[in-house]
This record gives C-alpha cells, sequence and structure tokens, in this order.
C-alpha cells in the first residue's frame, strides 16, 4: 500500500512539474518586450528619412511642400514635389518609428543593466564584512 501511494504521489509531482514547466515557456514566448522584438521591428522599416514635411503654401494646382532637417547644426530645406509627398510623409513615419523603437530599446536594456548590477550588490553585500584595519597614530606629526 505504501508503495502505491509513493508512486501515485510522484506522478502528481512530475504532472504538475510539467504543467508549471508549459505555463512558464507559453509566457516567455508571449513576451513581445523582448529587446530582439524591438530591433526585429526597426529592421522591418524599409524607408527613412530624417526631418519635417510641411505645407510651404498652396498653389494654383494644389499645395507645395517642404522638407525640412538639419545638417551639419544648419537648418535645411528641399522642395517636395507633390507627387512624392505622401512617399517622403511614410519616410519622415519611418524615422520616428525607428527612433522610438530604438529608444524603447535602450530603455529596456538599461533597467535589466540597472537590476543586474543591484542583485550583484545584493549578492556582495550577504558576504562577510572584514572590518577595516585599525588606524595606528602617526605620532611624528
Amino acid at each position: 500500500m505504501g508503495a502505491l501511494q509513493k508512486s501515485s504521489s510522484a506522478g502528481f509531482t512530475s504532472f504538475f512539474v510539467d504543467r508549471i514547466s508549459i505555463l512558464l515557456d507559453i509566457m516567455a514566448m508571449k513576451n513581445t518586450n523582448r529587446p530582439r522584438s524591438f530591433l526585429e521591428q526597426a529592421a522591418q522599416i524599409q524607408r527613412m528619412e530624417r526631418g519635417k514635411l510641411s505645407v510651404m503654401r498652396q498653389g494654383p494646382h494644389g499645395p507645395y511642400f517642404k522638407l525640412q532637417t538639419w545638417q551639419k547644426g544648419r537648418n535645411v530645406s528641399r522642395y517636395i514635389p507633390a507627387s512624392q509627398a505622401a512617399a517622403y510623409q511614410e519616410a519622415v513615419q519611418g524615422y520616428q518609428d525607428y527612433q522610438r523603437l530604438v529608444e524603447q530599446h535602450a530603455q529596456q536594456v538599461m533597467e535589466r543593466t540597472r537590476a543586474d548590477i543591484a542583485a550583484g550588490l545584493k549578492k556582495k553585500s550577504n558576504s562577510p564584512r572584514q572590518s577595516p584595519r585599525p588606524r595606528t597614530p602617526n605620532w611624528n606629526s
């Protein structure tokens, strides 16, 4: 009878451990905020342009666009034909998305770094401390 109870208990424990393992695997797969995913998303951006696209003025055939950006410390404006405005706006948005993703990646890495450092400091603080050596007075001063 005792052997049967022991076997049944081991089977239950094995079942429980297997379910926990599966749950942890699923949770890990659902973690989309892993650093790699930010970089993977950034790599998917096909077109980028720095700056801001805006309407310079309205003309008889529609708006005139300009793209403003900073280059070598100077504000540079370029005329953008109306036929290309949508493509430039998409490229400007692509660069903004890229910047946002890189910032999110950096923030996550910094948070992990801080946590790792704090954990390392906690580990070190648990070790026995040595008392500092007693200072010997300097009688010659």
